[in-house]
């Protein structure tokens, strides 16, 4: 049997939810590593939190602890890939996400990318700026809707100090001052799909990828010059939809782009599954433990691009259960069984 190809994308911060309690508890050299850089710094234990009998948001999902967590996971679902099933064939990363990506790819070191991914979370701790919300652009079927794109682009253009901050597949994001947010939310028509109401603000984030972060990715560039940047073993798929190779990446331009624009301007999801979708034609998509959130977006780019004929959600469903479906979820046991050792 040939080896599935693979596009394997790290989820962003605040992906670490109560399902993933107890996932850090089993042997990984990369918890290990983890671990020093967080007792270095004086912090408390991954495992220890991942241990908690219960899910806290104010523990889990703070900005010191909510960005290594994910980051933790997402590398232990890495490491369970077997080589016999699978080739990945690329890696990319959803916001936060794309530093856990830049270590999994070897562009940093483990401990360098747990150090950059704890400097940039720890900047949040008691210094939330800004806001951010989603609010969605395609209909219940996740067919897009140019109506309901057209009015989000004119609220963002119309508010002062509203932006976009990821364009997620059918999901709009968007960032901005208190104010700003509280004026979008008031425009934008409430809307309840199965458990959900949007706008839905997204609790201790602040306006990532946007002006109001310029000042943090000053603050990172001083701080984590020190970083040794390499390049890619993998390519990386970033959130342009720009990819960085092995043997051509330039590892300076890489760092540049990760503490420059990457902290303040928007982050285009949808262009990096569309890039990475074409340009390197993969069988699956992996999304580990805590990114099983980013199923939706995902599909809603291949409906998008039509990709492998799908154009609903009713078409997306049918390839998924059939056992051969495009997304490997790693908290499921039978589609990590696809591509995952035991």
């Amino acid at each position: 049997m040939s080896r599935l190809r693979a596009l394997f994308i790290c989820p962003g911060r605040g992906s670490y939810r109560r399902d993933q309690l107890g996932s850090l508890q089993h042997t990984s050299p990369a918890v290990d590593a983890m671990e020093q850089v967080r007792a270095q710094r004086g912090m408390k234990s991954l495992r220890e939190i991942d241990a908690s009998p219960r899910f806290s948001s104010r523990l889990h999902m703070a900005g010191e602890h909510a960005s290594l967590l994910t980051a933790a996971c997402s590398w232990v679902d890495f490491e369970r890939l077997d080589p016999e099933k699978v080739e990945v064939v690329a890696i990319a990363g959803n916001s936060m996400g794309w530093y856990t990506a830049l270590g999994i790819a070897g562009v940093l070191d483990i401990t360098s990318c747990a150090t950059l991914i704890d400097t940039m979370g720890s900047y949040q701790a008691g210094n939330i700026i800004g806001g951010q919300f989603v609010y969605p652009l395609t209909g219940p079927d996740w067919r897009p809707d140019p109506k309901r794109h057209a009015l989000v682009a004119s609220v963002v253009a119309e508010i002062p100090d509203l932006y976009w901050s990821i364009r997620l597949g059918g999901i709009a994001v968007l960032a901005g001052t208190p104010m700003a947010l509280e004026a979008a939310m008031e425009r934008l028509p409430s809307e309840t799909r199965g458990a959900v109401t949007y706008p839905l603000v997204l609790p201790l984030h602040s306006a990532f990828h946007t002006p109001l972060l310029q000042g943090t990715a000053g603050t990172a560039r001083t701080e984590l010059a020190h970083l040794p940047w390499g390049m890619p073993t993998v390519p990386l798929v970033d959130g342009t939809g720009r990819s960085w190779r092995p043997l051509f990446a330039d590892p300076a331009a890489i760092a540049h782009w990760t503490l420059g624009d990457q902290v303040s301007d928007v982050f285009d999801f949808t262009a990096m599954v569309r890039a990475a979708l074409g340009e390197y034609g993969p069988d699956v998509v992996i999304l580990p433990g805590p990114g099983e959130g980013l199923g939706g977006a995902v599909a809603q780019v291949m409906i998008e691009m039509g990709w492998r004929d799908m154009r609903s959600r009713d078409d997306f469903m049918a390839q998924q259960i059939s056992g051969d479906g495009p997304l490997v979820s790693m908290c499921r046991p039978d589609q990590a069984a696809r591509v995952g050792l035991g």
